[in-house]
């Protein structure tokens, strides 16, 4: 697992402007894929039917939801805020899936910090959130998150 930036929470705004950090790379398995299926009812054969999505198209892809679901895991690589309560996921601006995940490739989340705000009683932050696959020029997702952090 990657090594956390550490940060406190009274130091957030330091943040603003600048790329926190990138995660380690991890494989998106059919497993996954499959898991990922059945909890949501999305199976749809293109990220399901191995035999025909490989005669159709090469192999089977992972579901837009999916890759986005992997934010938190992920962002837990990215940093680590101190000095905190509890934090809240308050949604996400400007989501897209700029590619396909194919089953077997590896992702990485990268993250920049675009603002912290108070909100709430507590710190917003506003991060862009870059799902990278390994080998591709262009990501399978750009999204701006928003988490509401409490000291």
């Amino acid at each position: 697992m990657a090594n956390p930036r550490s940060v406190a929470y009274d130091d957030l705004e330091s943040l603003v402007g600048q790329e926190v950090g990138v995660s380690d790379w991890h494989v998106i398995d059919q497993d996954r894929v499959n898991l990922f299926a059945d909890a949501t009812g999305d199976h749809q054969w293109i990220h399901v039917d191995v035999d025909k999505a490989t005669k159709a198209m090469g192999g089977t892809i992972a579901h837009g939801f999916l890759t986005l679901s992997l934010l938190p895991w992920l962002g837990a690589e990215v940093m680590r805020v101190t000095g905190t309560t509890r934090g809240i996921n308050y949604g996400s601006d400007k989501v897209r899936f700029t590619n396909m995940v194919p089953v077997g490739s590896k992702v990485r989340l990268k993250q920049k910090c675009l603002a912290v705000e108070e909100k709430a009683g507590g710190k917003q932050m506003r991060m862009e959130a870059t799902i990278e696959i390994e080998g591709k020029d262009r990501p399978a997702l750009v999204a701006e998150t928003l988490t509401v952090l409490y000291a």
